[in-house]
């Protein structure tokens, strides 16, 4: 690989570390090519970039990004996963990826320069999709003014309850 090569790589990926929102470090030594195959796939669909390469240029391209606090776990085959994103997508389909197939090691992760060791990726995997999380914010932010509204019209209603009260009693004497 000629220099102007690896100076592109290290720039290009010095760029994707400072945009995307967690990287994970797996080791995939001993997965074939189909398994492999399927790992991208998966995480393409989820739109995850996944990248093999060389250690060096890893560690050249972390530098000065929130990834370099991972350069002492580059060693061995390495490929990192990376999310524009949802922080949370990588570490599903990794995790999910690797109860399948033993032969995917997750090393470690960085969230917001912040270090992620394995309990800490198996726990954001256990979080919900960012759709979900949404989801379930905009329906607690939905039931704050519809139980104001409930009690508002509650009032009225016990006022009128009251007055019916009183016109049967009325009415009855």
């Amino acid at each position: 690989m000629k220099l102007q090569e690896k100076q592109a790589i290290v720039e290009e990926l010095q760029e994707k570390f400072r945009r995307s929102k967690v990287v994970i470090v797996t080791d995939y030594k001993g997965l074939n090519v189909e398994k492999m195959s399927a790992l991208r796939r998966k995480l393409r669909e989820e739109n995850i970039e996944y990248r093999v390469v060389k250690n060096t240029l890893l560690a050249r391209a972390a530098q000065e990004t929130d990834v370099a606090a991972l350069e002492p776990h580059f060693t061995g085959p390495s490929a990192v996963a990376m999310s524009f994103e949802d922080p949370v997508a990588p570490a599903k389909v990794l995790t999910d990826f690797a109860k399948e197939n033993d032969k995917l090691e997750i090393k470690v992760g960085v969230l917001r320069g912040k270090i992620l060791d394995m309990a800490d990726i198996k726990a954001l995997s256990s979080l919900p999709s960012r759709e979900i999380l949404l989801g379930q914010l905009l329906s607690a932010m939905n039931g704050v003014p519809a139980g104001f509204v409930r009690t508002l019209a509650a009032v009225p209603q016990g006022l009128l309850n009251v007055l019916v009260a009183i016109k049967d009693q009325k009415e009855a004497a």
